[in-house]
Parts: C-alpha cells; sequence; structure tokens
C-alpha cells in the first residue's frame, strides 16, 4: 500500500489525487495496467510530482494527440513496460451546420454533459468553426454519444466515432521575444511575455487568475525560472527560455508566447 495520507500532504487537488493513489495502489495488487479518467493539467502536474517520488509505480500521460490539454494516465508497477498506446481514448466528430448558429467550446461541452456522462470522463473539446466539433472521450462513452448527442445549441448534430488519426489540431502559435528585468519576479516576467502593464498584471495575479506551472500563484514577488510555464486562463502560455545575468546585474531572458 502506498502511504497515502503522507502523499497528499500540501496537495492542492486533494480529491483527485486520492483517486489516483487509490487506481495506482490497485495496479500495484494486481499486476494490470490502470487508466485514470482524464486530468486537468493543474492536476496533471500535481500527479507527476507526486509519482516522481515513487518507485513502486510508474505512469505515462496521453490526451490523444502532443498539445492535449486534459489527459489520461496509465499506471503500472514499474517492472511492466506501458507507453501511450495503453491509454485508451476514442475520438468522436460532431458535425453539424453552425453557419447561423455559431457555437463555443462550451456549447459542445454543455451538451456533451446535457446527456448525463460527467467532466472527468471527457477529453479535449476540438471547435472546427461552422462544420462543428471534434471531442476525446473513454471508449465506452463513444456509442452512447453516437446514440444520445443529436443536438448542439439550436443545431441538429450527427455524431460518429472517427480515428485519432483524423483530428484537426491547430498547431498553436507561437511567438519569440527576448526581455531585459531588474528581477524574476512574476509580475515582471508575465508583464513582459502577455505584452500588458505590470499593474494589471499584478491585479490578474491577486485575483487567481495565474498559474505557474499549472499551480494558482496569487503572489506578485513569486520567483519564476528558466523552464517554467507561466498560464493565464483566456490568454494563452508564456514558458521562461534561457536566463543570463547581464554586467550590470539585471536578468536577460528568452520568452516564448503561445497563443
Amino acid at each position: 500500500m502506498l502511504p497515502r495520507e503522507e502523499l497528499l500532504k500540501g496537495v492542492e487537488n486533494r480529491e483527485s489525487a486520492a483517486r489516483v493513489i487509490d487506481q495506482a495502489d490497485q495496479a500495484i495488487k494486481t499486476w494490470e495496467i490502470v487508466a485514470t479518467d482524464f486530468l486537468s493539467p493543474p492536476e496533471l502536474a500535481e500527479i507527476q510530482q507526486l509519482f516522481g517520488r515513487l518507485t513502486e509505480v510508474h505512469l505515462v500521460a496521453w490526451g490523444g494527440y502532443p498539445q492535449a490539454e486534459r489527459q489520461r494516465v496509465a499506471i503500472a508497477r514499474s517492472e511492466l513496460p506501458i507507453d501511450t498506446t495503453q491509454v485508451e481514448l476514442a475520438g468522436l466528430e460532431i458535425a453539424g451546420n453552425f453557419l447561423f448558429d455559431p457555437a463555443t467550446h462550451r456549447d459542445f461541452l454543455g451538451a456533451m454533459l446535457g446527456t448525463g456522462i460527467v467532466r472527468d470522463r471527457v477529453g479535449d473539446v476540438i471547435v472546427l468553426g461552422e462544420r462543428g466539433a471534434q471531442a476525446i472521450v473513454v471508449p465506452e462513452l463513444a456509442e452512447f454519444l453516437e446514440m444520445n448527442l443529436t443536438q448542439v445549441r439550436s443545431v441538429p448534430v450527427k455524431t460518429r466515432r472517427i480515428d485519432l488519426s483524423e483530428l484537426k489540431i491547430r498547431e498553436p502559435k507561437k511567438k519569440e521575444l527576448t526581455t531585459v528585468e531588474a528581477s524574476m519576479r512574476l509580475d515582471a516576467i508575465a508583464s513582459a511575455g502577455f505584452g500588458m502593464s505590470r499593474s494589471k498584471m499584478a491585479d490578474l495575479i491577486s485575483a487567481g487568475d495565474v498559474r505557474v506551472n499549472w499551480k494558482e500563484i496569487t503572489s506578485a514577488s513569486h520567483t519564476v525560472k528558466s523552464g517554467d510555464l507561466i498560464a493565464i486562463r483566456g490568454k494563452g502560455r508564456v514558458e521562461v527560455g534561457e536566463v543570463a545575468v547581464t554586467k550590470k546585474d539585471r536578468y536577460r531572458m528568452q520568452l516564448t508566447r503561445f497563443v
């Protein structure tokens, strides 16, 4: 048995972490590969950090394509090999004519959840404009949604299972920039990366809208470092690249913004 309470100390997403620890215990006992439901980026980052300290089990995460935000995790005893092919996923096409009644990510997700399924069973939803959307779900739900997901907003839709290779993934746009800052404070680096004033950034941080490596940070003076990922709800992400100290003891760094 894994030291459950010890592992859960200081964990932000305690409920999901506890579920995954229980599933890891099951994997240890049964010598089977056990798959979780879909985890959000903050949950996944916490789980990976948690399990990085364990020698009894290992895990692999996959959400259907390399940039997937929501991913399932396959867990196995350390002695058993695992790879992404053991994370079972199903792709769905939700096709309709949305030219006169455009639907958002929230609309498609809401229609799926309106059939009675729970959020944890649904991965990413990829909106395709006036043609509809694609979604990634646990395989057990594919047939159910093919039969029951028949309308999104006012638009009739046809839902069918597709191969994951048919997903129409848009590569994130990247913008590279260099900045020189007096410190490695979060508000300074994030304001440079997202191109907004430091006071506006400080407001977003204190409101809980900013995450560093998927953990919510509410202190503007939080120190960031090379390799950190800063995310703001609805505004994309900024990755901190190489950092060098100048002759005037300032910090010159490469930033990559993903939109």
